[in-house]
């Protein structure tokens, strides 16, 4: 079975309940695999990232298979404002946040709501000159735990979803996205757009952002913000401490 939201953002569950913490979230228009299904939930595998996590099953519109190929083939065309309406069933507005989904509108059999959207739209791969621009966009975006839109974002999720809408994929977790790229020896090597990795105590990839010209860095910690860039790690000059510790740069790009 597959499906695809037909809502602004539903979250993504780690169990099927809805006091289970959040791990990421579902955009409109993102489209995926249902690999369980109980009376209430639904275990999916969103087909962009391969990321799986529990939905309500009153959340979503399911698709044939051959609309879930049709879709994984077409090109990745997103909604690029920070926030549009999108015209629904009996002329009811629906907002959508910024990297919404909207290769479906055209296709008659998954678009069953007619859904009509007259916003602006953002595909294809731009230059990497443009990441910094649309990570700009997320400024003072509030940190939320499994978000991804300018309403609440976690680290990952911001770097994930300012490389989508550049036309690149990135995997959902720092610790995946660790897994990308080339890595690179100094700070002195790397360029904007490039980035960030950062470890716990323990060795563990907790932490990521994007980094900028000049040895700063734009990152999500308790909101999206700009800090400084060290050897050491991330330099916050309000709290005037290192608050993540430098593992590993990686140019994506």
């Amino acid at each position: 079975m597959f499906g695809i939201c037909n809502l602004s953002i539903i979250p993504l569950r780690i169990e099927p309940n809805d006091r289970s913490e959040i791990v990421s979230q579902v955009l409109f228009g993102e489209h995926f695999e249902i690999l369980e299904q109980t009376k209430n939930w639904a275990k999916i595998k969103l087909k962009y990232d391969d990321y799986e996590g529990w939905i309500d099953v009153k959340q979503y519109q399911t698709i044939s298979e051959t609309s879930f190929l049709q879709l994984s083939k077409d090109t990745i065309v997103l909604n690029s404002d920070l926030i549009e309406y999108i015209m629904g069933p009996k002329n009811l507005l629906l907002p959508i946040p910024l990297g919404s989904s909207l290769s479906f509108l055209n296709h008659r059999d998954i678009n069953v709501n007619n859904f009509d959207f007259e916003g602006m739209k953002i595909s294809g791969m731009k230059p990497k000159s443009n990441i910094i621009n649309t990570a700009f966009l997320y400024l003072n975006a509030p940190y939320l735990w499994g978000g991804k839109t300018p309403f609440g974002i976690d680290c990952s999720g911001f770097t994930q979803m300012v490389y989508k809408l550049n036309g690149y994929r990135l995997l959902r977790d720092a610790s995946q996205q660790a897994t990308q790229g080339e890595a690179l020896s100094f700070i002195e090597e790397s360029e904007p757009g490039d980035l960030a990795f950062f470890d716990n105590e323990e060795g563990k990839i907790i932490h990521v952002g994007i980094i900028m010209e000049d040895n700063y860095i734009i990152h999500a910690s308790g909101k999206v913000r700009i800090d400084r860039l060290d050897h050491l790690g991330i330099y916050n000059p309000e709290a005037n401490k290192h608050t993540h510790k430098l593992r590993v740069i990686k140019k994506i790009i």
